[in-house]
């Protein structure tokens, strides 16, 4: 099987052509656990199978790391874009690309025929419980206190795709993401799991954020956790409505229009070659 593996700010993925590889679609899950293990194969946070669609230009399927399939992956999203344009699956600089959260618009940012960045309209997000969900009887999981292990936290939830969790914080702590961050994505208010976004403020256009990630632990960058977290930090008024987002892999832009998220950033090939799994 022929793979490109790429990253997103360092959030990296496996990248094939599936619109004719032949394998079952209830096996992705395992397929995805051996291609992205880091010791026994190339390594990665997920799997990028294209599949042809009706409804859209392409479809993007994404699993994680952990073989569990996801609805969306905006870093992952950025990547597939790369990988079908690059390799003449779709030749436009604006295409439709179908998800399990729904028909995704991108845009190539190009320079003399190559991707410079990639623009994606992320959608509008749901604070409702129903949507991300939570277990709870209110309506909104807003500034809301949970316990973990010997901590408080007020944390606030959001479906951007997948579920997602934020949490403020004064200064970003590795410890404390990869410690609490564990404990916060298996908590029982989260029936579904959680990813868990940890935010450090520095002005109304910039945030640092780490993210504990749902299937897969911590990663370099989190392109749905990021919108997330520039979604509830506008909700909350702690940032306008075009933010610079920084994890440890690099930075992407927010950009909030007429309800909508908009994410800009990069999309890196690293290799290709021939995956025996």
């Amino acid at each position: 099987m022929r793979f490109w593996k790429l990253h997103g700010i360092g959030n990296d993925f496996v990248a094939i052509d599936g619109r004719e590889d032949n394998i079952n679609p209830a096996d992705y899950g395992d397929y995805a656990k051996r291609a992205c293990h880091r010791k026994f194969s190339v390594g990665a946070d997920g799997l990028l199978v294209v599949k042809n669609s009706d409804v859209a230009d392409v479809e993007m399927v994404y699993y994680n790391s952990d073989g569990s399939r996801a609805a969306m992956c905006g870093n992952g999203l950025r990547c597939f874009v790369k990988f079908v344009y690059d390799n003449n699956i779709i030749k436009k600089d604006e295409f439709d690309v179908y998800t399990l959260d729904g028909i995704k618009k991108v845009k190539l940012n190009l320079k003399d025929g190559k991707i410079e960045t990639i623009k994606v309209n992320m959608g509008q997000g749901s604070f409702f419980v129903k949507d991300v969900p939570v277990d709870t009887k209110i309506d909104k999981f807003i500034e809301q206190k949970i316990y973990v292990l010997d901590r408080e936290y007020t944390v606030t939830s959001i479906l951007m795709g997948v579920p997602h969790t934020v949490i403020f914080v004064d200064e970003l702590s590795m410890d404390e993401v990869c410690k609490y961050g564990a404990e916060i994505e298996k908590h029982p208010a989260f029936p579904q799991k959680t990813n868990v976004n940890f935010v450090q403020i520095i002005d109304e256009k910039n945030i640092l954020v780490k993210t504990f990630e749902r299937g897969c632990g911590y990663t370099f960058g989190c392109g749905t956790g990021m919108t997330a977290c520039v979604m509830v930090s506008n909700y909350l008024g702690k940032v306008g409505k075009s933010v610079n987002v920084t994890s440890e892999g690099g930075s992407v832009q927010i950009d909030l229009e007429d309800g909508f998220a908009y994410m800009t950033g990069p999309a890196v090939k690293i290799c290709e070659g021939n995956l025996e799994v």
